[in-house]
């Protein structure tokens, strides 16, 4: 029986990964960026093809163009960058440069910070170096850890799970007299959990397409294998015959860093088998 492929109803590059490339692609051979743009590989191997590579400390002539990742980078090497006279595009996601905000003025308050989020997430990292001290929650069973504050004040890494961060935030009201939460999950990342989700009722197994280091792409797959059997690719060299026997309805998504030629590309060899 032929198979019945079904791509999710919002998938792929969101806001902030095509702004970032737009502005990136605009910049001269011999432009550099902080870290890779963005978490997917093929991306990365076609800036280098275009001249644009990426570095992971600032160590070039003055006057050169360095690009700002997505996801932004620490504060400090931004300014840095600023004291060599670096040429600098900043394509830090506007929603990232949000949290920055949010998180900085409810630390000017009084709340102790806790981000929701990967603590090793280039995201993260950067969210933290604009604060003066700040917490970490990857997990809800790491909240009963943490001592008692006066006021907590949360923020979220903005590929996080909604429902992750809900199931924080409920255990910490425990563990304050005041808590101030503000989700700061990008609407772009729950559009795409929520199609992932309904698409996952639907289907026998489900693919999700895009780079391992990909945090939103690993969110997906985490959510779909709740409840339906669930493979992630880089794209569609790692897929697998075996995988599709017996299974004639496959749904199909991808992180919010993955080209749609990659998809394309999924869904023609699946239908060869």
């Amino acid at each position: 029986m032929p198979k019945k492929i079904y791509l999710a109803e919002v998938y792929g590059f969101c806001f902030g990964v095509r702004r970032a490339l737009d502005m990136t692609l605009k910049q001269n051979k011999g432009s550099v960026t902080l870290g890779p743009l963005i978490h997917n590989r093929y991306v990365i191997d076609e800036l280098m093809r275009k001249g644009i590579c990426y570095i992971n400390s600032i160590n070039m002539p003055k006057n050169g163009t360095v690009i700002i990742r997505a996801h932004g980078v620490p504060k400090q090497v931004v300014e840095e960058a600023k004291q060599k006279k670096l040429n600098i595009v900043d394509a830090t996601c506007p929603l990232v440069k949000k949290v920055h905000i949010i998180a900085q003025q409810l630390e000017k308050e009084g709340f102790q910070v806790i981000v929701v989020g990967d603590k090793k997430h280039a995201e993260v990292v950067g969210i933290r170096s604009y604060l003066k001290d700040s917490i970490i929650i990857e997990k809800p069973e790491q909240v009963s850890k943490l001592k008692s504050f006066n006021k907590i004040g949360v923020v979220a890494q903005t590929t996080q799970s909604g429902q992750n961060f809900k199931e924080i935030v409920k255990r910490l009201r425990k563990k304050c007299k005041k808590l101030k939460a503000v989700n700061t999950i990008c609407s772009s990342t729950e559009q795409r959990q929520k199609a992932a989700l309904k698409l996952a009722k639907k289907v026998e197994m489900m693919l999700i397409v895009g780079d391992v280091n990909s945090a939103n792409t690993r969110r997906l797959k985490e959510l779909c294998s709740e409840i339906i059997d669930t493979k992630q690719v880089d794209n569609s060299k790692g897929l697998k015959v075996a995988w599709f026997k017996d299974k004639n309805k496959i749904g199909i998504t991808a992180g919010a860093s993955t080209p749609e030629k990659l998809v394309k590309e999924v869904v023609n060899r699946i239908s060869t088998f």
